[in-house]
């Protein structure tokens, strides 16, 4: 009878995995199917169980998928071969699925599949356990660029406790489950020691932690969490369309150095934020003797964070010519870039916001690592195309206007009495061979053609209605 069966037991442990998991499954399984039978007759007993067997199918193909982050995390940090990190032309890293795959398959097959189950729920504790220890190492390494959307609350008791009981846990599950964890750790150590050592650049935030001791610091460290800012995206609440579109542009045809665009650059973000030309010159080009300038696909991005700074700013260079920069390797020695660098972006940023800066920087890498970056760089006709190239899709929209046609609706009065969708701004009118910035009083024209910045939801709106 359904009554008389412990559907919370049952559920623990269908979590729990195992031969005890196993069981549980087909008895809430049957549970479902009863009831469904109940209220819809055999027709309903059917249909819920085909959903209930494609929902464990769902879980087990969810599992395979996320099991695939490792290899390729692995990879990315060399302690894996190369092919786990390469992504397929539909961005999937396929090579970790496939060996995800084929290591399930073996173990269905050679293995004793609830025996292994019990092992997993052991390395699952296994997991947790290092995570919470990881959130500790980070949040006391001091990273400006660590920068995680969510901080968990009572820290650090609850990463304390966090640690504790899955190894309390694994020590109550049985001898098997001890010795598998511990035969991980001593495996995980014996493979850095003897693969992963020589091929690894960087070595974790537990330095950054050593040297607020007075010890070493590892600074590749910084990149690596700028990378995962980049793959995070900006937040709402950051100023990047702003940034970019208020920022000067120099385009320079003559051949110079990149001191001497450091030094040009400089003096215009001086007279923009108020600030000393000749401190700017020194912090952009001590960043990038120190390797802290990023640098890929023809494009740098030289930074700095400044006290008492209320808002960023940015000017951005574009070099006909090309220039070359020295920069520096993980062993501190100093080298030319291999191919001429095109675009520069002088970002300065307020020092007591270190994550939006970063953020912001990361956002211009993602701009810059697009495959025809450089190619819309090059035709970009003024300093307006330029901004364009920068600006995220879904937050920018142009619209040609004309007499005839719904965007003859901006040609009937001024800017100020258009009656836009809230969160959008008309940041910039191309009229002719000209731009401007307009505003309140501004009056548009047959054939201009109006750059207009907001959120996604405003921008879908204009898009939608004027284009």
């Amino acid at each position: 009878m359904v009554g008389t069966i412990d559907i919370g037991q049952l559920f623990l442990q269908a979590k729990a995995g195992g031969a005890e998991g196993t069981v549980a499954d087909r008895q809430i399984l049957r549970i479902a199917a009863t009831c469904a039978e109940a209220f819809a007759g055999k027709t309903g007993a059917i249909l819920m169980s085909i959903a209930a067997i494609c929902a464990f199918f769902a879980v087990a193909n969810a599992g395979i998928l996320s099991s695939s982050r490792y290899p390729l995390a692995m990879s990315r940090d060399h302690l894996f071969p190369a092919t786990f990190r390469k992504f397929n032309k539909a961005g999937i890293p396929s090579n970790g699925i496939y060996a995800s795959l084929g290591i399930v398959l073996l173990i269905l097959i050679f293995l004793d599949p609830m025996k292994i189950a019990k092992l997993a729920s052991a390395f699952q504790l296994l997991l947790f356990g290092f995570l919470c220890l990881a959130v500790v190492v980070m949040r006391e390494s001091g990273l400006d660029s660590y920068d995680p959307g969510y901080r968990a609350p009572l820290y650090p008791w609850l990463q304390i406790i966090g640690i504790i009981a899955p190894c309390y846990l694994i020590l109550n599950m049985g001898a098997l489950p001890v010795l598998f964890s511990a035969g991980l750790i001593v495996f995980g150590a014996f493979w850095y020691f003897y693969y992963g050592k020589a091929r690894v650049a960087r070595h974790g935030a537990i330095y950054h932690v050593f040297e607020r001791l007075g010890h070493k610091r590892h600074e590749g460290l910084d990149s690596e969490l700028r990378g995962i800012m980049k793959e995070k995206g900006l937040r709402s609440e950051d100023p990047y369309d702003e940034v970019v579109m208020q920022a000067g542009v120099l385009d320079i045809t003559a051949l110079k150095t990149f001191e001497e665009i450091t030094r040009e650059a400089s003096e215009t973000l001086s007279k923009m934020l108020g600030l000393e030309a000749d401190k700017l010159v020194n912090g952009f080009l001590e960043g990038t003797g120190v390797g802290a300038t990023p640098v890929s696909g023809g494009a740098a991005l030289p930074h700095v964070r400044v006290h008492d700074l209320k808002n960023p700013g940015m000017v951005i260079v574009r070099s006909r010519e090309g220039v070359g920069i020295e920069i520096s390797d993980s062993l501190h020695l100093l080298h030319a870039t291999e191919t001429p660098i095109h675009a520069i972006f002088y970002l300065v940023s307020p020092e007591a916001d270190p994550a939006r800066h970063l953020r912001i920087l990361a956002q211009l890498a993602l701009h810059i690592d697009s495959e025809d970056f450089l190619k819309k760089w090059e035709h970009a006709r003024d300093e307006h195309e330029i901004r364009e190239i920068l600006l995220r899709d879904e937050k920018f929209v142009h619209i040609e206007l004309s007499k005839k046609g719904p965007s003859s609706f901006f040609l009937e009065g001024r800017l100020r009495d258009l009656q836009l969708p809230p969160g959008c701004l008309v940041a910039v009118v191309r009229r002719e061979e000209t731009s401007f910035f307009p505003h309140g009083n501004s009056v548009f024209a047959h054939g201009d053609r109006l750059t207009v910045i907001g959120e996604p939801k405003a921008i879908q709106e204009l898009y939608d209605e004027y284009t």
